[in-house]
């Protein structure tokens, strides 16, 4: 049975600037009319904090309230925060996007991968979604029998030629590349504490660390079968076939671990604890809109011509843009999705980079507006996008920045 609450408004906290008031009142909406247990959105322009509402309940079964300090797990929005890292990276002069991966990682070259660059990697245009080594949850911990099990992958495209979302191990990629590049050999999750969120003060872990505050955490709540059901229509269907098919590419790209299919099993503090830098980031909200907002106006320390990279959509690969593990068409640029007619966001000027997660979260950077924006919720929604997002977003941009709307034609 899905869970269903009823949320009184008085648990509905935050504020937000003059102006911004729609995005409060599609926040209100979302507990009122969509079914929301506990969520959070932020929002910062030019580098201030104008939107930041909290509410609802942080665990919907003991209804403990979602506090301002609370912290959800984001899943795929995670893959974002993850290549900010690997920009700063950039910006520093450690690696270039255009480089043979192998030329910063030795090993990576096996099985005819020596090719490959880090753009290629980055835009999913690899051919490594797939990792064929089992590995389990405390394998994750072991950093280097990881690179080992990547290393050791053989590309199921030649590079370059077709795209397939890296799900799970996008981020394994990135974490080895980084430790390969960075002077310290830090893992990802320790470059991010250290480099981007100590700087900008902000809560979120990849990776949580021992003896962290756990009545903080959300607990997510998965979505039942028959409530599945009721909203295939918001699954785009070639990856609904692809998910229910055994063997397929699409389900194969997300189930390494086999524990990471079953999205409740991301309230265990094992899967939190390690490093997952594509899929179990955990934080709070105003902590990725900061860091996005952070990106755009150069707090973060990115180059002009980094930021004008993660701007820039990926070469299309030669074989087209239908996606193989989403079955569907997708634009990348460095670890981030791009606006797409079937998938707008941000403005216009289509300038906009950012990554969703299972269940609804999103986080996004938009240049062209100083935006930076994220919404995340604990109750699993369905679809690539959910709707209790895109009404937060639609009203933000379409109601208060009168720009396009937001809402897929």
């Amino acid at each position: 049975m899905a869970l269903k609450v009823d949320v009184p408004s008085a648990l509905l906290r935050g504020e937000v600037d003059e102006g911004y008031g729609p995005v409060a009142d599609a926040f209100r909406r979302n507990f009122a009319e969509r079914g929301e247990v506990g969520a959070a959105c932020a929002v910062y322009r030019d580098g201030r904090k104008v939107v930041d509402l909290w509410g609802g309940y942080r665990d919907g079964v003991t209804r403990a309230p979602w506090r301002e300090d609370t912290v959800v797990t984001m899943f795929s929005t995670t893959k974002g925060v993850s290549s900010l890292a690997l920009a700063l990276a950039h910006s520093r002069g450690l690696l270039d996007y255009d480089e043979r991966v192998a030329a910063y990682w030795p090993e990576f070259a096996w099985r005819g991968k020596g090719g490959i660059t880090v753009r290629q990697l980055l835009s999913h245009q690899a051919g490594l979604p797939v990792i064929d080594i089992p590995l389990t949850i405390a394998d994750l911990g072991d950093l280097d029998l990881v690179a080992a099990a990547i290393a050791l992958q053989r590309p199921l495209w030649p590079a370059g030629t077709r795209q397939g979302y890296h799900g799970i191990s996008l981020g394994w990629y990135e974490g080895e590349l980084l430790r390969r590049v960075d002077p310290a050999r830090r893992s990802l999750g320790r470059f991010f504490a250290e480099e981007i969120a100590a700087p900008l003060d902000i809560d979120f872990y990849i990776g949580l660390p021992a003896g962290f505050d756990l009545e903080r955490r959300a607990t997510i709540h998965g979505r039942s079968k028959y409530e599945s059901l009721l909203h295939l229509g918001d699954v785009p269907r070639g990856l609904l076939r692809g998910m229910m098919t055994p063997g397929s590419l699409t389900l194969r790209a997300f189930a390494n671990p086999q524990e990471l299919l079953t999205d409740v099993n991301y309230n265990r503090l094992d899967v939190l604890s390690v490093e997952l830098p594509a899929g179990n980031g955990i934080g709070e909200a105003r902590a990725v809109a900061a860091a996005y907002g952070a990106a755009v106006t150069g707090k973060l320390g990115l180059a002009p011509h980094t930021l004008d990279a993660l701007v820039r959509p990926a070469q299309p690969p030669s074989g087209g843009l239908v996606d193989l593990v989403l079955r569907a068409p997708a634009v990348y640029s460095l670890g981030y999705l791009k606006p797409t007619s079937s998938w707008p966001f941000g403005s216009a000027a289509d300038d906009a980079f950012g990554t969703p997660g299972n269940g609804g979260s999103f986080g996004l950077a938009d240049p062209d507006t100083g935006i930076g924006y994220c919404y995340a919720p604990n109750r699993l929604g369905f679809g690539i996008t959910d709707r209790r997002e895109l009404a937060l977003r639609d009203a933000l941009y379409r109601k208060v920045l009168g720009e396009r709307s937001q809402l897929p034609g």
